[in-house]
């Protein structure tokens, strides 16, 4: 321990009770040649000045691009207030108080947050966040194989080919039942009937789907039901509820996804925010933190962590999950973006990001291009090039444009499929860069 050492006297004392000799004898497991012999050989030490310039010299080295990257992370604009509320001692930390009668302030925010998710998704109540997409989306499948005592989940192949991954390796890969998808982009309608028995606890669909194609949830809720399964939406872009019918209103029983597009920014990929919702028959079955709004003993308003038997730090055996912590900082984050947009400025940023993209989308079939697939869509889709994909991200990336991400490299193996995202932080100017380009691809 760096700054509070062992004495020899302490250390001596506890390798005595574990029945060892000495430290080497301690990790004599561990291979001679994996263990540092000598000192590490660190630089000498820099002055603040130094390391600021140092830091400078690392910076300037990134290389800054025009990009219209999306599927599952999104370029929008975070306003000020967000990093400055945030980094507020108050609520810089990224766990929920274990004590909370200690830190109101903190769970009041959180509170808020669900407050808002849940109205957001149109579902009852919210949790106070979730690792990140992927694993909320495989939490709500476990959730429903316990739910149903049913073993399989019929997954939908527009669903995010990593958010799948995820959801095979927490339910077993041999537990997923693929739902293909027709021209449109969409759930194949007249395929997914005979996929469903009584082995199914969910069926899981994600709106807007990989491709930004928007599904009919309504639909495949209905189909669900019937089958006595389930219904679960996955999201990656949460703005497109700000202009779309939310899942809750579509017969959803489960809303798990992903809220980065709601205040946080790219940060390299993380840290980001799951987003967990359910209708109120399924809250004593919902994993992670439960915020909750009461009175003290002296009728003040208060918060406190609700349900908390259903957690693992009072019932590890018999928990809902095993989720440990959350990401209550991104958590707070998101819930200031959406304070500062208020439900009528939500609407103005989806239906612009929207627009933006039919713009994107005219301009390219005017350019000779052609849609991958016909169905609606919010921010995002999927442009046939007629030529691998990749090679014209290579090569446009080169001269610091990235215009969306090359299909052919996924595993859903579409050759000549661009997947391009268009936001409010792409200008006119980028726009028409990108036409050009694409044109002469």
């Amino acid at each position: 321990m760096d700054f509070t050492p062992h004495t020899e006297t302490e250390i001596a004392e506890m390798l005595e009770v574990i029945g060892v000799s000495s430290i080497d004898e301690l990790f004599g497991v561990i291979p001679e040649r994996f263990k540092v012999q000598d000192q590490i050989k660190l630089p000498e030490p820099m002055s603040e000045p130094e390391v600021l310039a140092h830091m400078r010299d690392l910076a300037a080295k990134n290389k800054l691009v025009t990009s219209f990257l999306g599927a599952g992370a999104y370029n929008h604009y975070v306003p000020s207030v967000v990093h400055h509320l945030v980094g507020r001692g108050e609520f810089l930390t990224a766990y929920t108080p274990y004590q909370p009668e200690l830190s109101q302030g903190t769970l009041m925010a959180q509170f808020e947050y669900q407050t808002m998710v849940a109205s957001l998704l149109g579902m009852d109540v919210s949790n106070a966040s979730m690792y990140e997409g992927a694993t909320a989306l495989a939490e709500g499948c476990l959730m429903a194989i316990k739910h149903t005592r049913r073993d399989k989940i019929l997954i939908a192949s527009t669903v995010h080919p990593q958010y799948r991954k995820v959801v095979g390796s927490y339910v077993g890969p041999e537990n997923l039942v693929l739902a293909p998808f027709d021209e449109t982009g969409a759930i194949d309608f007249a395929k997914i009937g005979g996929l469903l028995d009584d082995t199914i606890a969910a069926v899981v669909a994600q709106t807007p789907n990989f491709f930004g194609v928007i599904e009919d949830f309504g639909k495949i809720s209905e189909l669900a039901h019937n089958a006595g399964a389930l219904s679960i939406a996955t999201f990656s872009e949460p703005l497109a509820f700000g202009l779309i019918e939310p899942p809750g209103s579509l017969g959803a029983d489960i809303a798990a996804g992903e809220g980065q597009s709601l205040g946080l920014p790219l940060s390299f990929g993380g840290p980001y925010l799951g987003m967990f919702a359910v209708k109120q028959p399924f809250v004593r079955g919902m994993p992670g933190r439960l915020i909750g709004r009461t009175v003290d003993s002296r009728g003040n308003t208060c918060y406190t962590l609700t349900l908390a038997a259903r957690e693992q730090h009072i019932r590890r055996e018999r928990a809902s999950s095993n989720i440990c912590s959350n990401e209550g900082l991104c958590a707070v984050m998101s819930a200031i973006h959406m304070s500062m947009l208020g439900k009528s400025g939500l609407y103005k940023l989806a239906k612009f990001n929207h627009f933006r993209a039919e713009r994107v989308k005219n301009m390219l079939v005017s350019a000779g291009l052609k849609i991958a697939f016909s169905g609606p869509t919010f921010n995002e889709f999927v442009v046939s090039l007629g030529k691998p994909a990749s090679k014209v991200v290579e090569t446009l990336s080169k001269d610091g444009l990235v215009p969306g991400l090359a299909l052919d490299k996924t595993v859903l193996n579409i050759s000549d499929g661009l997947l391009i995202a268009v936001t409010e932080n792409n200008s006119d100017k980028d726009i028409e860069r990108l036409i050009s380009a694409l044109k002469s691809a």
